[in-house]
């Protein structure tokens, strides 16, 4: 993929998908969030999405500002980013610290910020060399405290360094043959064996690499059906290591398992509760429900996504 596929291909995707219910595959949705945080008053565009340890939900928007919410969605507090001009975050994580780490894309860092909002440090600075970035869409952690940042624009990869943020190695790049990335948006370390799964977003996949960045396989192919994707950005895992994706191109999330069979979607495009535009990010708590960015509607949904029951296969 060329590098100016890689940086663009979102924003073609955006203009052409529709959020009118009953625009393109039929509804997939069974039914009402268990809640709706936000609701089109807190957020302008929110597209990343983390859960602390202790609940708290830390949500960063397009205008730059990261809020830390309770789940049921009063806002505990919220502060800026250091900059915005350039561009706003992609990615949200929560580091074993319990620091908030932001992948400040347009400005090639990694930010990180205190729980209640103080800049503690920036990482990494713009160019394709060993730890420096181009455009960081995320950064995840294993249980050693190895930590991987993805990033895309033209140089796609992950990065891994050392709990001291020594860079170490990077993979899925340009040169990587079947594991060569296209825009990988979101990583998760599966808590079932510290595999790294991936969303892929320009290649329509999901990927599996183990720590070492050795290519374990790849499920999803670009479409609207079934166990197909289009544009998949957010990632998450359920407590039986089965795996929730947020699809950006199809207004929907969908369940695999870790084989890549699809367990069932939710949502569909339109403005209701249960419906989606945009979704970009999700975050799982440990009772299985899933926190739902749905960008284009400035909220986040909340859906039990363990009761398989009652997503449409």
């Amino acid at each position: 993929m060329s590098r100016r596929r890689s940086v663009v291909c979102a924003s073609l995707a955006a203009g052409v998908l529709c959020v009118l219910p009953g625009c393109g595959a039929a509804p997939a949705t069974d039914g009402r969030p268990l809640r709706i945080l936000g609701a089109g008053r807190l957020f302008n565009y929110p597209r990343a999405i983390a859960l602390a340890s202790d609940g708290v939900l830390y949500v960063v928007d397009k205008a730059g500002v990261v809020r830390a919410l309770d789940r049921e969605g009063s806002l505990l507090r919220h502060w800026r980013m250091p900059a915005i001009d350039a561009g706003k975050p992609t990615g949200l994580s929560v580091g074993p610290d319990g620091n908030i780490y932001a992948a400040d894309t347009h400005y090639s860092r990694i930010v990180v910020f205190s729980p209640d909002g103080r800049l503690l440090r920036t990482i990494g600075r713009k160019g394709d060399g060993p730890g420096q970035f181009r455009l960081p869409t995320d950064v995840a952690f294993d249980a050693d405290g190895f930590i991987y940042v993805s990033e895309y624009g033209g140089h796609d990869r992950i990065s891994k360094f050392a709990p001291d943020w020594r860079f170490l190695a990077d993979f899925g790049t340009p040169d990587s043959g079947e594991a060569a990335l296209a825009r990988p948006q979101c990583i998760v370390v599966s808590r079932v064996d510290q595999t790294l799964w991936v969303a892929d977003a320009c290649n329509h996949r999901i990927v599996h690499f183990d720590r070492q960045g050795r290519f374990l396989g790849a499920f999803g192919r670009q479409g609207s059906a079934p166990g197909e994707l289009k544009f998949p950005y957010g990632l998450a895992e359920l407590s039986d290591g089965t795996l929730v994706v947020c699809e950006y191109g199809n207004n929907r999330v969908q369940r695999f398992s870790r084989d890549g069979q699809s367990l069932g979607v939710w949502g569909q495009a339109g403005r209701e509760a249960g419906q989606l535009a945009y979704p970009w990010a999700v975050a799982v708590d440990g009772d299985d429900r899933a926190y739902i960015v749905d960008s284009g509607n400035d909220r986040v949904q909340v859906i039990d996504a363990g009761q398989v029951a009652t997503w449409r296969r």
